[in-house]
């Protein structure tokens, strides 16, 4: 019988795996986070969601923008894995390999889908947008891409998966099947036009075809990675507070975003996962409908939308916008169990005259509450408790030592780390490499040091 490979987290070389999450409503800067750090390890997997998803990664003078691929695709050699967690669009993950290749970027060899992973049919995404519109002014916010559906479908049992992939006749008669099964929702609740069933089962079979070669055992691969000693880095998507369980309930993604589904999605033992640094911006922001308590709606916060350039990589969305809440951000380290911090876009807020932290919630009788209600309709009518902290009129704009910092911005970083209780090892400037910042101590800090060194 074969050995198992001896799972360990840290090793006398340094750390062998770190997961990288978003600590807010997503959309923190985790491309330029993961990307920076991606070509120390020897794989990359993403453990959820689908292509929802979407950053944008600068790699030498090209940018790519990534939905479903992991960042660690533009370095060389790095193995890149899609977990059984993730509903996987074939069309889609079809096209994005497609302009990867147009920009020179080969996935050959270097890209596995588990052979577990939901399929996301084009059904799914009519669906989507059907139950969104039927939704009126509830309406969740979703990107319309089918995720919700196809998650829906794998929670039913009823989901295709994708070792479908490497064989076409039997894919074609399943997708036949549940997307005939799709049409009649679409048309006897929502009075929506049907899904041509032959022009979809016909664009599915083709791109499976593209992807057979790619589908296999996630697990078996990571597993060999780690028994040989390389370095895994697990990519989630979304944000903490987006998670379907621990989230802002409804209005949240349909698949959970904490770190500890990275070990189920990927299929290896939990305690070959982590640390865990998290992913928060110097304010906050979110797309679609949900609780918002520090939302800005005047004057600050579109110029936080302008300056931060606050649209969505996937939808093209303007996001919500508004102060840092340090008590969504205390609850996502505590339920994900943040080691470490990233702070991203802290020169969006240079030349305010003051900036405004959330420390705790008040409701209507005067109550305060210092952890997020689990009542998406309670939340909604709580009212921020802000800290008020000088601004500074220098810029932090492209800084790569704190020492370039303004002492308003230092103070200002220092003060996050007080009241999330983690601390930030990790500070970005702007949206290039070199415009980055590592400081702190610790295990995560020390390890970032190490293997980024002078990021260029």
């Amino acid at each position: 019988m074969m050995g198992v490979p001896e799972v360990v987290v840290v090793s006398s070389d340094g750390m062998r795996s770190l997961v990288v999450v978003g600590g807010q409503w997503g959309d923190e800067g985790k491309g330029k986070v993961v990307d920076l750090i991606a070509g120390a390890f020897d794989a990359v997997a993403r453990y959820n969601g689908g292509h929802n998803a979407g950053h944008t990664v600068r790699y030498g003078e090209r940018r790519f923008a990534l939905h479903l691929v992991p960042s660690g695709i533009v370095h060389d050699g790095t193995l890149c894995v899609l977990g059984a967690g993730m509903v996987v669009d074939p069309e889609a993950l079809v096209a994005e390999i497609g302009h990867l290749a147009e920009q020179g970027v080969s996935v050959e060899g270097r890209l596995l889908v588990s052979e577990r992973a939901t399929l996301l049919l084009p059904t799914h995404r009519a669906l989507d947008l059907a139950r969104e519109r039927a939704r009126g002014q509830g309406r969740i916010g979703t990107t319309g891409r089918g995720i919700g559906p196809a998650y829906q479908d794998l929670a039913s049992r009823r989901a295709l998966r994708a070792f479908l992939l490497t064989d076409p006749g039997r894919l074609a008669e399943r997708a036949r099947a549940l997307m005939a099964e799709h049409n009649r929702e679409l048309e006897s609740l929502h009075g929506a036009e049907a899904v041509d069933l032959g022009r979809a089962v016909e664009a599915v079979v083709a791109a499976a075809r593209e992807l057979a070669p790619m589908v296999g055992d996630v697990g078996k691969a990571l597993l060999r990675t780690h028994g040989e000693g390389g370095r895994i880095l697990f990519e989630g998507a979304q944000g903490i507070l987006l998670d379907v369980f621990h989230g802002t309930y409804p209005f949240v993604t349909s698949s959970s975003c904490l770190p500890g589904l990275a070990a189920v999605s990927c299929g290896v033992p939990p305690r070959m996962v982590g640390p865990v640094l998290g992913v928060m911006k110097a304010y906050t922001t979110r797309v679609g409908g949900g609780p918002f308590p520090t939302e800005l709606e005047d004057a600050v916060g579109e110029r936080l939308r302008e300056r931060g350039a606050e649209f969505g990589t996937t939808t093209g969305r303007p996001r919500r916008c508004g102060w840092f809440d340090a008590v969504a951000a205390r609850y996502a380290v505590r339920v994900a169990g943040i080691d470490a911090l990233a702070l991203t876009k802290l020169d969006v807020l240079d030349g305010l005259d003051e900036v405004q932290v959330a420390v705790a919630y008040e409701d209507g009788q005067g109550r305060r509450l210092d952890v997020p209600p689990g009542d998406s309709e309670a939340f909604e009518r709580l009212r921020p408790v802000y800290e008020t902290f000088p601004g500074w009129s220098g810029s932090s704009a492209g800084a790569t030592d704190e020492v370039d910092l303004p002492e308003g911005a230092v103070a200002y970083v220092r003060q996050l780390e007080r009241l999330l209780g983690v601390p930030v090892v990790l500070v970005s400037t702007g949206p290039r490499r070199r415009e980055t910042i590592l400081r702190g101590d610790g295990p995560v800090g020390r390890f970032l040091r190490r293997i980024v060194g002078s990021p260029d």
